[in-house]
């Protein structure tokens, strides 16, 4: 069946809700159907898929999904499915935004786009020619502290920024089939794309030059898949600015995630390691919790996300993070990722 270009559809009115699918069932697909299902107004969590008959069944049990599946396609052509939402493997994701896009649908991805350049290409060509919305999840751009930042830098607040510096760090070692690259895309590209993001997103600039270290250092079962659990990573911008991101999958004492920005008349430090708002005072010094995981972290962003891509398309609105934002921090990851293996700087355009 062909359906209709995404613009020569009948639109929606904002009396109805949209009605959303989300693709995939594992950490993410959970986290995903319960947000829509519980905390996101103007849209309904009308079906699911996962080739997995019992995650299905959980989901649809819980929140009363009325439409089930265990191959994802088998909801694209249904008319009464408006969006798509993907949260299956990474590998999987270019090839499902291109049957999206292909069948009409308005379509969240979780990021990235896709595992290299062409996919990704190939994946945001697909959307330009049917036209319908793409908002890639990149939630940092959605959480309170790193909008307050942006809105500081904005308004000229530090001045011109000059220097970006990014630490992301999961608070234990990654099962290595979930690491494995040919699925994930290895540490750098897993890890560091949301640093990515938001560091040319903050500096207002696109990076031209990448030069990169990777070790592995204690999860030793990566090296099962070949892959790293520590990498630093140098960003020279086109506008003059530096930046640096470290990525590392042993922070055991908690999820640390922190950003600063240095302008030429002030800086911002983005983050913290304490989670509840409570400092314990005793002989041995002073004591506070440290914060468990990313939905302590950002939890209230992955909701503003997903509500945010639920309003563009009610009203016909353009949402954001797009293609373009996912291809620039997938070729910073590559171009990373490819500096670490053969220890040279890597430039963009080696890549283009």
């Amino acid at each position: 069946m062909t359906l209709p270009a995404y613009g020569e559809r009948s639109p929606m009115t904002l009396s109805s809700p949209l009605n959303l699918a989300v693709v995939g069932l594992g950490r993410m697909g959970k986290l995903y159907a319960q947000t829509v299902a519980t905390r996101v107004s103007g849209a309904s969590l009308y079906a699911v898929a996962d080739p997995n008959p019992a995650a299905v069944a959980a989901i649809r049990d819980q929140h009363h999904v009325p439409v089930t599946a265990t191959d994802a396609r088998d909801l694209f052509t249904r008319p009464d499915i408006h969006a798509i939402l993907i949260a299956t493997p990474t590998s999987t994701h270019a090839d499902l935004v291109i049957a999206a896009a292909q069948a009409g649908k308005a379509i969240f991805s979780e990021k990235p786009l896709a595992l290299t350049i062409p996919e990704t290409r190939a994946a945001i060509a697909a959307v330009e020619r049917t036209g319908v919305p793409l908002q890639v999840g990149f939630n940092r751009r959605y959480d309170a502290a790193y909008l307050k930042a942006k809105a500081f830098i904005d308004e000229g607040r530090i001045g011109r920024p000059v220097t970006v510096k990014s630490v992301g760090r999961d608070p234990f070692c990654p099962r290595a089939e979930f690491a494995d690259p040919a699925k994930s895309g290895g540490l750098i590209i897993d890890m560091g794309i949301h640093d990515f993001d938001v560091s040319r997103w903050l500096m207002g600039s696109e990076v031209e030059r990448i030069s990169a270290e990777g070790t592995l250092a204690v999860c030793d079962t990566l090296a099962a898949v070949g892959d790293i659990d520590n990498a630093l990573v140098n960003l020279r911008f086109a506008n003059g600015g530096l930046g640096n991101v470290e990525v590392s999958r042993h922070a055991f004492y908690g999820y640390d995630i922190r950003t600063e920005i240095l302008g030429s008349a002030g800086g911002i430090n983005i983050g913290g390691y304490q989670h509840l708002p409570v400092l314990l005072l005793t002989r041995d010094g002073a004591q506070h919790d440290v914060l468990p995981y990313l939905m302590e972290r950002f939890g209230p962003a992955y909701q503003a996300q997903i509500q945010a891509f639920v309003d563009g398309v009610r009203e016909d609105k353009p949402v954001s993070p797009g293609g373009a934002d996912a291809l620039a921090a997938l070729e910073i990851g590559v171009a990373a990722t490819l500096s670490a293996r053969e220890g040279r700087p890597v430039t963009l355009a080696e890549l283009r």
